[in-house]
């Protein structure tokens, strides 16, 4: 077994990563007095009957896809859980990808003013980045994850083996955020999913395993440093506010949250070469392994006023300017403030490119 720690004085604890894992998770969950499992329908039909789902835990299914992250499914998830009987001492078990750990986090945060919540991630995406660090939220209709808190998991619960059941569209999608984490803190990282790749989307289990660890380690040590993102945990949000931007403007439908993300490490990475934050050579590196992955990187250029309106409303603007959190050398990302014509200008001129 794999264990990464979350230090966090009181609020701290721990990951477990195994292969496998999940047929245990009934030794693993801590005592309560009973509780719920939160899931979506995709996931309850590969994992929704386990022992560990017994007859003191509830279970609420919701539909699949980021447009149920809204306060009307968080607001349906509150009442089964008071009309399940759920006390300070019950918990909540978010089983799934990021969609359902965002949400059940945050219903556990709010119900009775915060009751015990685990992550149990069964997507890439999820088991590298969403289910740790205690970000939990839904989105409005104007932004992504708009209303949230901060709220750190009682235990994250990491098992390789769910994504030899995920579409590869959405384990392609994961591999954004795995990314990320070399382009914006560990250039060692990036290097290494230069050479393994391959063997990471072959899904081989040594690799894969090897990969979350790392991710979960990075995460960790950020967190660890910066709770509530008032410093370096920005870091962590490379590629997020074109992603998220682009999420809001196709109403959560057209793209999932990784290929959304894939747009915005493809953009602003171009972006970075044309302010002179990085050179062309580092450009090329970082655009070639987005490329290797399969995944699809360009935008419509009918989207671009819109997606400028929807970053104009990201909630880590600061004086009227869009926060970017751009590459700027190897294993390394500098904060940029722009304003809306300069981020037009930017983009037409990688559109002409």
């Amino acid at each position: 077994m794999q264990t990464v720690q979350v230090n966090l004085g009181p609020s701290s604890y721990s990951l477990q990563i195994t292969p496998g894992l999940l047929d245990d998770l009934q030794d693993l969950l801590p005592p309560a007095e009973g509780g719920v499992v939160i899931t979506d329908e995709a996931v309850d039909a590969l994992y929704g009957r386990s022992p560990a789902w017994d007859l003191t835990m509830h279970k609420i299914v919701i539909a699949p896809g980021e447009e149920e992250k809204n306060l009307q499914t968080a607001a349906a998830i509150l009442d089964r859980m008071q009309k399940s009987g759920l006390t300070r001492h019950s918990i909540v078990v978010a089983l799934g990808g990021g969609v359902v750990g965002d949400l059940a986090g945050f219903c556990a945060s709010v119900y009775m003013r915060g009751i015990p919540y685990i992550q149990v991630p069964t997507t890439l995406l999820a088991q590298v980045d969403s289910a740790v660090g205690g970000k939990t939220g839904v989105n409005l209709p104007g932004g992504k994850n708009m209303v949230g808190s901060f709220y750190q998991p009682q235990g994250v619960f990491i098992d390789p083996r769910t994504l030899q059941t995920l579409p590869q569209r959405h384990f392609i999608s994961g591999l954004a955020e795995v990314i990320k984490y070399g382009l914006a803190w560990d250039y060692a990282f990036f290097c290494y999913l230069q050479e393994h790749l391959s063997q990471l989307l072959a899904l081989e289990e040594e690799i894969l395993t090897e990969v979350i660890k790392r991710c979960c380690e990075i995460k960790a040590e950020v967190v660890a440093q910066d709770e509530k993102e008032h410093g370096v945990r920005k870091v962590l949000n490379c590629g997020h506010t074109i992603g998220h931007a682009l999420e809001a403007v196709t109403f959560y439908k057209q793209y999932t949250h990784g290929e959304a993300v894939f747009v915005g490490l493809y953009l602003e990475t171009r972006m970075a070469e044309g302010l002179g934050l990085i050179d062309s050579a580092q450009s090329q590196a970082i655009l070639t392994l987005l490329g290797r992955t399969g995944a699809g990187l360009t935008l419509k250029e009918g989207l671009w006023t819109k997606l400028i309106r929807a970053m104009l409303a990201d909630k880590k603007n600061r004086s009227g300017k869009i926060s970017f959190m751009l590459p700027a050398g190897p294993g390394r990302v500098t904060e940029v403030l722009l304003i809306a014509e300069e981020v037009m200008e930017l983009l037409e001129t990688i559109a002409t490119q």
